[in-house]
């Protein structure tokens, strides 16, 4: 059933924005039934917003738009048949904006704001699966989590829906602001303070201060849940009069497991202890900093009044999306697919994951990007780190993965590692270093493209 957008009519949306409307009333003053910036993702009723991007012109597709079904344009354009519904703005941009704003302040549940640096996507999965079992649940749809994606994302409500969790991405100072202004969200979590995105940034304290400014649009009363693993995150202790909610490995966290043991890359077993008593769950995926995730879903999902139970059920149906540190096995390998993207903080979480695997352990990693000054060092860090591991080969790709391999020689210059300057290489010379039965960790950033890799070790 498509949304239905209350109140939001052509007429009311150009109001709202600033836009000028043309058109006859009677279309005007119908509902729209949905927002959407993809000519080919139009149903009747929508709005489409034409983009003129750097490739493609969205203006072109406005009467195949209209054809679609579409019940009205928005564009900074002119329009061409000014007798069919249709908003002028100044700004595509800004007019979406507000029109979020607006929006969001209809929707009578919870609104949930997910960032961090390292593991909002998962984040943002998990809790949605645990809150799922007992909510009308809206999550951020894959990339969805920038000034254009958390507007699109809150135009998906309808009155159905219970709770939204918005993913929330930034790379420099003031967009976080701009994104809790227009999500206005009644909790907020961060996974963790980590080093990313450096080159705007500056340092660890540069992107505390950015994710930080979450906090600037929480709801009055809303509550803050943090990492409190993290050493950034922790000096957090008082927002908006309240102190955070911390959760964590660590016994001082309000949300910590007392049991933790391992199953390999299967998942982890778990006894959380919480204010409410102890809950055994279950994490279905590999790794310490899923762990961590699942402790976030835990302490949310009980101030929404969620069973143990539930929290246990919804944690134990979760599973990763692609390329976020999900495992597959081939007819030939177990394969950990982190290629979303990568900094040092994934990077050493992606290589302690892989150490958990009984088999010959394989590491597959490129190139960090937007790491800013210190990147060659940091690189250089990242292979001392897999140097001191536990694995059997590791593989380097990339022009800055040569620093990878001066750190992993400064450490231990036995330790087996082979490099290829460009994926091209890799591809052709992989099949050479892998054997039947190796568990293999993919990581890099989403620019070196290891994803054609991972299709690859799928056909070997």
């Amino acid at each position: 059933m498509q949304d239905v957008m209350k109140t939001m009519t052509p007429v009311k949306m150009a109001e709202i924005c600033g836009g000028v409307y043309y058109g006859n009333e009677e279309p005007g003053n119908k509902e729209i039934t949905g927002i959407v910036r993809d000519n080919r993702e139009i149903a009747n009723g929508n709005m489409f917003v034409a983009i003129k991007g750097a490739r493609v012109d969205g203006n072109q597709f406005v009467p195949a738009a209209y054809e679609a079904g579409a019940l009205c344009c928005m564009s900074e354009e002119p329009p061409t048949d000014a007798a069919k519904p249709y908003i002028q703005v100044d700004n595509y941009l800004e007019a979406l904006q507000k029109l979020a704003i607006y929006y969001r302040q209809l929707f009578q549940g919870k609104v949930i704001g997910v960032t961090g640096s390292v593991g909002k996507t998962t984040t943002k999965e998990m809790l949605a699966s645990v809150l799922s079992t007992r909510y009308n649940t809206l999550k951020t749809d894959g990339n969805y989590n920038n000034e254009l994606g958390v507007p699109l994302t809150l135009f998906r409500l309808n009155e159905k829906h219970e709770i939204a969790i918005v993913e929330m991405g930034i790379s420099d100072f003031g967009e976080m602001s701009r994104l809790t202004a227009i999500a206005n969200p009644d909790m907020c979590v961060i996974s963790n303070i980590g080093q990313c995105h450096l080159e705007q940034l500056g340092d660890r304290d540069g992107v505390l201060k950015a994710k930080t400014e979450i906090f600037e649009g929480l709801r009055q009363g809303g509550k803050a849940y943090l990492n409190g693993d993290d050493d950034k995150l922790i000096t957090v202790s008082d927002v908006h009069g309240q102190p955070p909610v911390f959760f964590g490995t660590d016994s001082i966290n309000a949300v910590h497991p007392i049991r933790i043991q391992g199953d390999g890359l299967k998942g982890t077993n778990l006894t959380v202890s919480t204010a409410q008593g102890e809950i055994e769950i279950y994490v279905p995926v590999p790794g310490r900093h899923m762990v961590t995730n699942a402790l976030a879903a835990v302490a949310i999902g009980l101030d929404l009044g969620l069973s143990g139970e539930e929290i246990a059920r919804g944690i134990a149906d979760f599973s990763p999306v692609e390329g976020h540190g999900n495992v597959f096995t081939t007819e030939k390998f177990i394969v950990m697919n982190d290629c979303y993207n990568a900094n040092p903080m994934s990077m050493r979480a992606g290589l302690d994951v892989l150490l958990e695997a009984k088999e010959r352990k394989v590491a597959i990693i490129g190139d960090m990007f937007e790491l800013g000054d210190e990147e060659e060092q940091m690189h250089r860090e990242i292979g001392i780190y897999a140097a001191g591991k536990s694995l059997d080969v590791i593989v380097c790709i990339g022009t800055l993965a040569k620093e990878y391999i001066q750190g992993i020689q400064q450490e231990n210059s036995s330790r087996e590692c082979v490099y290829f300057a460009t994926l091209e290489e890799a591809l052709e010379g992989l099949p050479s270093v892998l054997k039947e039965g190796d568990a293999i960790l993919v990581k890099a950033s989403h620019g070196m493209h290891f994803e054609k890799i991972v299709a690859q070790l799928k056909e070997m």
